[in-house]
């Protein structure tokens, strides 16, 4: 387990700026008043998420492979970071769902209804907890594998 620390640092360290993310997004109306940009300033999340990989990789290409790192371990610890990452999905979308911003889904349907974007039935049947639970469980390792494959690809030191 101990071998493991460092990703799961990193990991939560992830978790958290998810959070703050979220924050973010509802503090500057991205959840209510502007939701019609919600869907691609969202988007820019992956500048720090991407950032955050690059930091976890770089600190255990330093601290456990005493400064060389192959492709296939920085691979290995981007997806150990996604594990971590995986596993607190749930308390995290729980957190920013019913603690952060509670009003997000009445919102977002209003929007999507409201816009012509979806009937009302359709905007329910997507914009729901059980919906994005599923969503965030299943889109966090993909994104993760692919963001692991691509930090490493530029951590390796030979």
């Amino acid at each position: 387990m101990k071998k493991y620390l460092i990703e799961i640092k990193w990991g939560l360290i992830f978790a958290f700026m998810g959070l703050i993310w979220m924050f973010i997004e509802r503090s500057v109306g991205l959840h209510d008043t502007y939701i019609a940009h919600h869907a691609t300033y969202t988007n820019f999340i992956a500048i720090p998420a991407i950032f955050i990989y690059v930091l976890g990789l770089l600190e255990k290409r330093k601290v456990y492979y005493a400064g060389r790192m192959t492709y296939w371990q920085g691979v290995k610890t981007g997806l150990l970071i996604t594990l971590v990452v995986t596993i607190l999905t749930p308390l995290t979308q729980w957190i920013t769902l019913s603690i952060i911003t509670p009003d997000y889904f009445e919102n977002v349907i209003a929007y999507a209804v409201d816009s012509g974007k979806m009937t009302p039935q359709e905007a329910n049947d997507y914009f729901n907890f059980r919906s994005y639970m599923i969503q965030s469980i299943l889109g966090a390792p993909i994104m993760g594998i692919i963001t692991s494959g691509m930090v490493a690809a530029f951590t390796v030191k030979k």
